[in-house]
């Protein structure tokens, strides 16, 4: 079973890491669902996830048995990736207060750093696939 990347919709740095995320997974291991959707709803609430992983990037891994918020969603998803990016993964090392702590300044500015949609993002013909 793909892993299933849950991201905010509307962000233009999530929207971002998604297209970063695809052009690097030859193996086709991550699909993707904006956190405004039915489907994320969904998954976050079968794999136990609460309020606060509505507000971040999330990862459900396998039969929605294993849930990564923040940075070690983050993490996880970059040892998914072609060479070179799951040297990324090495980070894991780094206390979690510590990582969440750099992804939260980022997450609380990306609006105004990168942009806001005002709709989510519209899976492509070669991407259709990987959108739940």
């Amino acid at each position: 079973m793909p892993s299933r990347v849950l991201f905010d919709g509307v962000c233009n740095l999530c929207n971002g890491l998604v297209r970063f995320v695809i052009a690097r997974d030859p193996a086709r291991r991550f699909q993707f669902a904006p956190l405004q959707s039915d489907s994320a709803e969904r998954l976050i609430h079968e794999a136990g996830g609460g309020a606060a992983a509505t507000d971040s990037l999330v990862l459900i891994e396998g039969e929605g048995v294993q849930m990564y918020v923040r940075s070690t969603a983050a993490l996880r998803i970059a040892r998914g990736l072609s060479w070179p990016w799951p040297l990324l993964y090495a980070f894991i090392v780094v206390p979690r207060p510590v990582r969440d702590w750099a992804y939260d300044v980022v997450a609380r500015h990306r609006y105004q750093w990168f942009g806001k949609r005002d709709v989510c993002m519209t899976p492509t013909v070669e991407t259709n696939g990987r959108f739940l």
